[in-house]
């Protein structure tokens, strides 16, 4: 079976997150446990309350049996993100932020709602965030140009949006370019 064609140029958000929860997280074990392993590596001992790193697909599962409490990053904070969104909205580049933030802030903030310290005022700076670094998108693409160009600070989920009009887009001006060099050479 094959993808519908609108699938088949990106990857769609619930795989993004999946690939995302290989990010390792640290979190609060409730529970001990022995260091174990998987195809993915070997994690653990975990020992209350010692903090411990753990890949983020780990941390869900342990979170959703009420084993253990997941320490949020440093950067999905009010301070990081207000400073990140000040950056964004008066800098004309993209502010830094972690490749896969938009994944794994909102896995967190659906799963440990609770491990996070002011999660309404967070949630909000994120949409704001995400709705500047989409309006800078937006006018980065209308001023496309085939010899140059520079996206740098791009997370994962933005490059997943603008890949299938990036992708056509490239291909206009490439066939415009070709166009306009043979009539050149005639």
């Amino acid at each position: 079976m094959s993808l519908p064609q609108s699938l088949q140029t990106s990857v769609t958000p619930p795989e993004l997150e999946l690939i995302a929860s290989q990010q390792l997280i640290e979190i609060i074990p409730l529970i001990a446990m022995e260091k174990t392993a998987f195809i993915s590596g070997a994690f653990g001992p975990l020992q209350p309350p010692r903090k411990a790193q753990i890949p983020l697909w780990m941390a869900i599962n342990l979170k959703l049996k009420k084993k253990c409490h997941i320490v949020a990053p440093e950067w999905l904070s009010v301070e990081f993100l207000q400073s990140r969104l000040d950056e964004e909205v008066s800098d004309l580049g993209f502010s830094m932020l972690p490749f896969r933030y938009a994944e794994i802030s909102k896995v967190l903030l659906d799963v440990a709602p609770d491990d996070i310290q002011n999660i309404d005022k967070i949630r909000s700076l994120l949409k704001d965030l995400r709705e500047a670094r989409q309006a800078k998108s937006r006018e980065g693409l209308d001023q496309l140009n085939r010899e140059e160009l520079s996206l740098s600070n791009l997370c994962s989920m933005e490059i997943n949006e603008i890949r299938p009009f990036f992708v056509h887009a490239m291909g206009i001006l490439t066939h415009l370019h070709r166009d306009a060099s043979t009539e050149d050479q005639l």
